[in-house]
């Protein structure tokens, strides 16, 4: 990231079978199945949730459970927002500390505080107060200052998709966010009004 702007970045899969759009650089988030059927296997990104490593017990005595299924992702960085809050910041200096040597190739990186700090600011300012920014919404501010192109699928946070069909919340489960933790109706509409002016191109129909 340190040598200039990306060409290209595919952000957030849930719809299936998007093997073909998604194989230059996808990004995945919150440790997701990958299969060749549904979004294909190639991932370069991944964010965890510290509240998910949580579920994997003690890491320190047992590593084995979390290497193994981190492992199903090559060699994919993973990003943490390791101090968006207090209770978070020592799980994830301890998944760090852990993988570190048992996967050297597979880089564990935090969020900037200040970062998120700053981010969270300047979208409150424009109207969006929400308790935080969902992860995708992080991403995808990142993205967009990072990259020449992004593409952003998925990011539907309704129950019925254009088609009048029931979706999940995820492509993988239905498990929503907490109530009252996230705004994504209001973040979608931020990305609807980004892809209206060309700033990213946001995928809403089912692929092929």
């Amino acid at each position: 990231m340190g040598q200039g702007r990306l060409s290209s970045l595919a952000l957030l899969a849930i719809e299936r079978t998007l093997v073909k759009s998604l194989e230059k650089t996808p990004s995945w988030f919150n440790m997701p199945p990958v299969n060749d059927s549904d979004v294909g296997l190639k991932t370069d990104l991944l964010t965890v949730n510290p509240t998910q490593l949580k579920r994997f017990g003690n890491i320190k005595v047992n590593p084995d459970p979390l290497v193994q299924r981190l492992s199903l992702y090559g060699n994919s960085s993973i990003i943490v927002p390791a101090f968006a809050f207090s209770p978070y910041t020592n799980v994830a200096i301890t998944t760090l500390k852990v993988l570190r040597p048992i996967r050297p190739h597979q880089r564990v990186v935090f969020f900037s505080p200040s970062y998120l700090k700053n981010l969270a600011g300047l979208w409150k300012g424009r109207g969006l107060k929400v308790f935080r920014l969902s992860t995708g919404f992080m991403l995808i501010n990142v993205a967009l200052e990072l990259c020449d192109h992004v593409h952003v699928y998925g990011f539907w946070p309704f129950g019925i998709n254009l088609q009048q069909q029931d979706v999940p919340h995820h492509y993988f489960d239905n498990v929503g966010p907490k109530r009252g933790f996230h705004s994504m109706p209001k973040e979608f509409l931020n990305l609807l009004q980004f892809h209206s002016q060309g700033a990213l191109t946001l995928h809403l129909q089912p692929c092929s």
